[in-house]
């Protein structure tokens, strides 16, 4: 029989490859009589090197599965050691980890065993069994099972912080190729329950104040990247469709990683770069902060991101024409389109120009990269600059010499933030 420390090895060694277990959202209060808190600081995060969050209690309930997803490492061809906790297994790993201070939540997650339902009502009743039982008033994110009872995706709602459902693959030709058990009608179907769900809580809420809350943290998906051959621009444009119909808290993007030799990934033989990956998520800031559209960030013409530059800077190569800008006199939306100006310095430069004529000293001293931004911005005078130099050239500018030790902390950031 196995025990419990080698479940747990073997459990949360399958859950690292499901990314989306960002924390952030809810606030679910501590009346002084229960276990944890999922308010303001109660959620204590720490960040792996590339960028993904491990402050939660991170575990599959199960590893074991019935479908044979060519991307997963739990797929059912694979030869790997299986394992599966109990109800009160997790529960005990939970509040037992949360005592210790070890951790601040649970993200819970499953392979599917016998059917959608049966591993779906397991896991609502962990939640439902941490928050009457045990009052637990920290963080929990569970995974829903697609093809689980809208029944069940409703209890789960009332128990958990945020739900998620995974994507896993852009388009239904990805899922033809490599999951053929599987299609995104199916996984749409809950996406689009817990929409709905959320929605109509909000609305009751302003009625009955005390109605208990629908996963208050939203939801969240994921997409593997790279185990099939969409482009950039489909993975961009998808993304966007989920945040504008779904409203979706977040959307992840997983490098994939081959973990066994398979007949269906003939084309892989090394995982992507995790360039790629930080590429992507960049795309996502710029349109979920900074107000760019999908089609600008990428297109039919331009279906890949660009490797050596961010996005952004890409963009403002691409359209030169909308430069230079009057850091002084140019509108909040339009200072953020600047290369090198983030949203906290853009809101400093918006506050600080009410008391003084902005300068590049100023500049600097608020935040902005000004050995980047100079070449799109001006502050009341001519620059010349914009109109010297080629997109080639400022590219060519921005990537050499001094420049270069940006890049580098510019990518260390990113991965650490995302």
């Amino acid at each position: 029989m196995i025990q419990i420390q080698e479940k747990l090895q073997i459990l949360a060694d399958a859950a690292k490859y499901d990314v989306s277990c960002s924390s952030s959202g809810s606030k679910r209060k501590n009346d002084g009589r229960g276990l944890g808190d999922a308010t303001g600081m109660g959620i204590c995060h720490s960040y792996t090197e590339d960028g993904r969050c491990v402050s939660l209690l991170k575990i599959l309930l199960t590893n074991h599965c019935i479908f044979d997803c060519a991307y997963c490492v739990s797929r059912k061809s694979n030869d790997i050691k299986r394992a599966a906790f109990t109800v009160d297994e997790v529960i005990d790993l939970t509040t037992n980890f949360y005592r210790r201070n070890y951790i601040e939540g649970l993200f819970l997650s499953s392979g599917i065993f016998k059917n959608p339902d049966y591993t779906m009502e397991r896991l609502v009743r962990i939640a439902k069994k941490l928050r009457q039982e045990h009052r637990f008033n920290g963080y929990i994110h569970l995974k829903s099972i697609p093809g689980a009872s809208d029944e069940l995706m409703h209890e789960a709602g009332l128990y958990a912080d945020r739900l998620s459902v995974n994507i896993e693959l852009p388009t239904d030709e990805g899922f033809r190729l490599l999951a053929p058990e599987k299609s995104h009608a199916q996984i749409m179907q809950p996406m689009r329950y817990i929409t709905k769900a959320i929605q109509e809580n909000k609305e009751e809420k302003k009625l009955f104040k005390k109605l208990p809350l629908f996963a208050p943290a939203g939801q969240s998906t994921q997409m593997v990247v790279g185990a099939t051959p969409e482009s950039d621009f489909q993975i961009i444009h998808i993304a966007n469709h989920l945040y504008k119909n779904y409203r979706l808290k977040r959307v992840y993007y997983s490098g994939y990683i081959p973990i066994s030799s398979d007949a269906r990934l003939p084309a892989l033989h090394t995982p992507p770069p995790l360039l790629r990956e930080n590429r992507l998520y960049q795309a996502d800031w710029l349109m979920r902060f900074y107000g760019f559209a999908a089609h600008e960030i990428a297109d039919p013409m331009h279906p890949y991101l660009d490797q050596e530059v961010d996005p952004k800077l890409a963009w403002a190569l691409r359209n030169l024409h909308f430069f230079p800008i009057d850091i002084n006199k140019a509108d909040y939306e339009i200072i953020l389109r600047i290369p090198g100006i983030g949203v906290k310095s853009a809101q400093k430069i918006v506050s600080a120009r009410k008391f003084t004529f902005l300068q590049p000293d100023h500049l600097r001293k608020i935040g902005v990269v000004y050995s980047r931004a100079k070449y799109f911005m001006h502050c009341g005078g001519k620059n010349q600059l914009i109109h010297d130099f080629t997109a080639d050239k400022i590219k060519a500018l921005v990537l050499g010499g001094n420049h270069s030790k940006y890049k580098v902390k510019q990518t260390q950031e990113q991965l650490t933030l995302f």
